[in-house]
């Protein structure tokens, strides 16, 4: 049996089985650190539950077929990083070299979800579609745009800001207020409880726990956000959306913790809010499939190398420690390795379910103002749940649909035997919708911690339409791989590919 060592580059190799987004960007993060990557997939495209599909129509294979050979994969890859990576988006670029760069194309939209025939004409053509399968905006402030910008993915990539934030309430959306002037503005409230909440927003505004004088005798780290919300005698109502549309709670157990962690997550809504003005939301153009390629580009300039449509036969363990995989009868050693749940079952757990609903429409979401993109929460309480249910739309503006059409997809936990009906409510204020397709996935999370066995798991996408639960389980396997806490100036690239190089 052939067995590669890679060890032998004065590294450690690291491997990544990836499925998820957290094993992209982590295998960007080690390459920049100096370690030798290797990735494996068992997929023919980058980010699976993370990718973009397209075509829509029911087509065996996209234009440029990505079942080659593992070394002629690499080069096409290398091709497409050198050539198409200018910062104007992979997907643009690719489609004039007729290569498919990453989005899941062999699994179009109507052949993934066993639905017979082909889209309708009055869906416009296949190719002007990327459709996410896990919908997700990024904070305008938040971690993972810090870690795009500090590595400099950035370049390859275009964003634009989600045109508003909304919040359910009694069977009806209103945009939610973040800013003194907006609570005053609102009719989500009565008069008094907008005076009552803009001094609340003013206190979180101004709390600094190194600063007594800003606390107003709240203990950070004792003081509980219920008791926060009593100290402004803020109403239930008030409450919902302060703690799940603003600070992005999934339920309200928060609620008897301690306030510090709230009070920072309604700041960092109000300061990336601030950034742009619209929203506190970015989404990138051509959909999120374009974030794990332009990972795995920053990972290839340093030296990674990447093996798509890889089966995977077998992790190889001795002593209770990872020391390779084997696939197609090879095996490469490694030191550690870096997976999504799917190769792992026997070292996690399942924690539950997310229901996800792609609808296609022809119209914006209705008492939205007719914009191309928003977030919608739906707060637990307000629908008689334990979880929020989240509501995303992007649409033809942001290159992911046909001439006049959107795109809105609909989340939440699953409770109960009958998902569909859970979700019903989102449903309802998307009428009519032209197509849906449902998915029901499992959620996993390690039992295995890595410590021994040196094989470190991600956790699977919650329904929540943000990246920061996904950022915080890079920064855990972070720590447990390394040791030590995860620091944004350790990503920071020194090194240039040609053509950053070139346009400076």
């Amino acid at each position: 049996m052939k067995t590669f060592d890679f060890c032998s580059f004065n590294c450690v190799l690291l491997f990544f089985l990836f499925v998820f987004f957290q094993e992209c960007i982590l295998s960007g993060i080690m390459s920049v650190k100096g370690k030798k990557v290797l990735h494996m997939d068992r997929n023919s495209y980058y980010g699976a539950e993370s990718a973009s599909i397209t075509p829509l129509e029911d087509v065996s294979r996209p234009k440029t077929s990505v079942n080659l050979p593992s070394v002629l994969r690499q080069t096409v890859l290398c091709l497409c990083v050198c050539i198409v990576g200018d910062g104007v988006g992979f997907r643009s670029r690719a489609c004039k070299l007729g290569v498919s760069l990453g989005s899941a194309s062999s699994l179009q939209l109507y052949q993934r979800f066993h639905l017979p025939g082909t889209p309708p004409e009055s869906m416009g053509k296949g190719r002007d579609w990327n459709v996410d399968l896990v919908p997700k905006f990024l904070m305008a402030n938040g971690q993972l745009v810090r870690m795009l910008l500090i590595t400099q993915v950035t370049r390859y990539l275009d964003f634009k800001v989600i045109e508003g934030s909304y919040v359910y309430k009694g069977g009806k959306i209103y945009k939610v207020p973040s800013t003194e002037t907006e609570a005053l503005a609102s009719s989500l409230m009565g008069l008094f409880e907008k005076r009552r909440f803009r001094k609340f927003l003013v206190f979180v505004a101004n709390f600094d726990e190194n600063d007594p004088k800003t606390m107003e005798g709240v203990d950070p780290k004792k003081t509980t956000m219920r008791a926060i919300f009593q100290k402004f005698s803020l109403g239930q109502e008030v409450i919902d959306f302060t703690g799940h549309s603003l600070a992005l709670y999934r339920t309200d157990e928060y609620l008897d913790q301690p306030c510090m962690d709230t009070i920072n997550r309604i700041k960092l809504y109000s300061e990336s809010l601030a950034r742009y003005g619209k929203s506190p939301y970015l989404y990138p153009l051509y959909g999120l499939g374009e974030l794990p390629q332009g990972f795995a580009r920053l990972s290839a300039i340093f030296g990674g190398t990447y093996m798509l449509n890889k089966p995977i036969e077998e992790i190889v363990m001795e002593n209770g420690k990872v020391v390779g995989v084997k696939s197609e009868g090879e095996i490469a050693r490694c030191k550690q390795l870096i997976c999504d749940p799917s190769y792992v079952m026997d070292r996690v757990k399942k924690v539950g379910q997310v229901i996800r609903v792609i609808c296609i429409l022809s119209h914006p979401i209705a008492n939205t103002g007719d914009i191309n993109s928003c977030q919608i929460i739906i707060p637990q309480n307000q629908v008689n749940r334990k979880h929020d249910i989240y509501v995303c739309m992007i649409s033809f503006a942001h290159n992911v649909a046909a001439a006049g059409k959107y795109i809105a997809i609909a989340s939440t936990t699953v409770e109960t035997n009958e998902p569909e009906k859970e979700i019903k409510p989102a449903m309802d204020l998307l009428e009519p919708i032209e197509q849906k397709f449902v998915s029901i996935s499992d959620l996993y999370e390690p039992t295995d911690m890595g410590t021994e066995s040196q094989i470190f798991i991600s956790r699977s996408y919650d329904a929540t339409t943000h990246f920061e639960t996904t950022c915080a389980d890079i920064k855990d396997i972070y720590k447990r791989m390394t040791g030590s806490d995860f620091d944004f100036a350790e990503m920071e690239r020194k090194k240039q590919d040609i053509f950053g190089d070139a346009a400076e």
